[in-house]
């Protein structure tokens, strides 16, 4: 038996009419690893080929592991790797009476062409993760055998779908560089969709008609901010926006049997912060016209209880999904909505609100390395999932001690990570609200001016777009009717209808 064979015979699982127990051994292929290494060995290019989507974890042998960290490493550095410039970084091995540059050698006198040098890489990789589907397999196993009293299955399942998920997307070997024309005929079919949707609006309509004309609607794998400080409305406008698209949703059924969004969509609400009866209240009130305060008191007429049972009734069957669990992680959150995708279908998911997350453990005495990890983290959901992602978030105080307290970009907590990855930032700004604290002793000249400047913006809030990167910015003027938690289109004297003279 050669050396080579030596060294190779060790990896075959033992027969159990040898007088030794049999046992499975984790699924790899020894040879397909020695023929991609040796096909690296020859010709470089072969790296180039696999570099993408393989790493060195994915190989089986410590030793063939090594040789490619090696070799990705000489190689990305412009140098050549070769069994020569190789075997002075690789020490001593126990290779059953072969040097390691012999068995280098070896390796690259029997390679294979560089031309099966993907699927040989391809083949490497399948077998990697399927050891690692072995190991969860077995971790779920001892977890459940071994968990502590206080950890609730939840938890198990959420992490067994996180680390199922991660070895999915890490090192996918389906991407890479596409032909500009198939990105021309996404873009082509996408405008040709907006055409024939009411509105002829790319994106999901929010129900606003001056903010849907400034933004175009809500656009698949964008992330979009809505900032503001407390008080101002910012969860009344995301949840009149998500109510607004679930309620006009309606679909077209695919040959597969899957639905097609035609208008509006399914919505997934995550409620960190409200519970989803506070969140229900809200909406009755503003489909009802019945005020919130009036419904929590029970405080109504015969005909308002009516109007809200109608609401309630037409309510039912719209696909809106409210999950109230509050300081979940990223990556419970990414978890839950992967989840509710595959089950429910999913077009735009909101997130009220961002600082309420929590990242990794490791990272969490450094609040603004969490942040950067959960917007990073929200950014790549709404690509993975390809919906829109609305993300609530705080300002910083600093707005307060300005004169003009228009919040703006720099106004964001921990603004960097924020700023950086979200598509559209929207600040929700009531002067009204600053207005009302500062009311002067009646009858004085300041009452009337301050009457005057009541008068100017009662009812209506500012929707400030400070970031767009597919549009303008600017300012929307919106209606906001405080009792009801509701904004709506604000009327214009160019779109009222003319009046009748005497």
């Amino acid at each position: 038996m050669s050396a080579l064979e030596q060294y190779t015979s060790r990896f075959n699982v033992v027969p159990a009419d040898q007088g030794m127990p049999s046992y499975r051994v984790a699924p790899h292929n020894v040879e397909a690893e020695q023929a991609l290494i040796g096909a690296i060995l020859v010709n470089n290019d072969a790296y180039d080929r696999v570099s993408d989507f393989l790493k060195a974890d994915h190989f089986s042998e410590e030793l063939h592991r090594r040789i490619f960290e090696i070799a990705s490493q000489l190689i990305r550095a412009g140098k050549v790797a070769t069994p020569v410039t190789l075997k002075t970084f690789l020490g001593e091995h126990d290779l059953g009476g072969m040097t390691v540059p012999q068995y280098l050698a070896r390796l690259a006198a029997e390679a294979t062409t560089v031309i099966n040098a993907e699927d040989y890489g391809r083949t490497i990789y399948d077998l990697a993760i399927r050891r690692n589907l072995i190991n969860i397999g077995e971790d779920i196993v001892n977890s459940a055998y071994d968990s502590p009293v206080d950890s609730a299955p939840r938890e198990q399942i959420e992490e067994a779908e996180r680390r199922l998920y991660e070895i999915a997307e890490q090192g996918r070997y389906d991407g890479g560089f596409q032909r500009f024309s198939d990105a021309l005929t996404h873009a082509i079919d996408m405008a040709a969709k907006a055409y024939e949707r009411d509105g002829k609006l790319s994106g999901v309509s929010t129900g606003l008609i001056d903010l849907d004309g400034k933004m175009g609607g809500l656009q698949r794998s964008d992330l979009v901010i809505i900032a503001g400080r407390p008080g101002m409305g910012k969860t009344a406008l995301a949840t009149n926006i998500a109510f607004n698209i679930a309620k006009a949703y309606e679909f077209e059924v695919k040959p597969d049997g899957s639905h097609e969004p035609t208008n509006g969509g399914v919505v997934g609400f995550f409620s960190l912060e409200m519970a989803a009866e506070q969140l229900a209240t809200r909406i009755i009130a503003e489909q009802s016209g019945v005020a919130s305060y009036k419904i929590r008191r029970g405080d109504m007429t015969d005909q308002e209880f009516h109007r809200i049972a109608e609401a309630a009734r037409q309510m039912q069957a719209i696909p809106f999904y409210i999950d109230q669990t509050g300081g979940i992680s990223i990556a419970q959150l990414a978890a839950r909505a992967r989840r509710l995708k595959r089950q429910r279908g999913l077009d735009v998911l909101v997130v009220d609100y961002l600082q309420l997350l929590s990242g990794s453990k490791s990272k969490g005495d450094n609040r603004v390395q969490e942040l950067t990890e959960i917007t990073t983290g929200l950014k790549a959901l709404a690509k993975e999932l390809n919906v829109p992602i609305m993300a609530l978030s705080q300002l910083s105080r600093q707005v307060e001690n300005r004169e003009d307290k228009r919040p703006q970009l720099s106004d964001l907590r921990e603004s960097g990570s924020i700023e950086q990855d979200a598509d559209v930032v929207v600040f929700v700004y009531r002067e009204e609200y600053y207005l009302n604290g500062k009311q002067p002793a009646p009858g004085t000249d300041e009452h009337l001016k301050w009457q005057t400047d009541m008068d100017r913006v009662h009812g209506k809030a500012e929707v400030i777009i400070g970031k767009q990167r597919h549009g303008p910015t600017g300012t929307v003027q919106l209606s906001f009717e405080a009792e009801m938690t509701r904004f709506g289109n604000l009327a214009k004297e160019d779109h009222m209808p003319e009046q009748m003279g005497d």
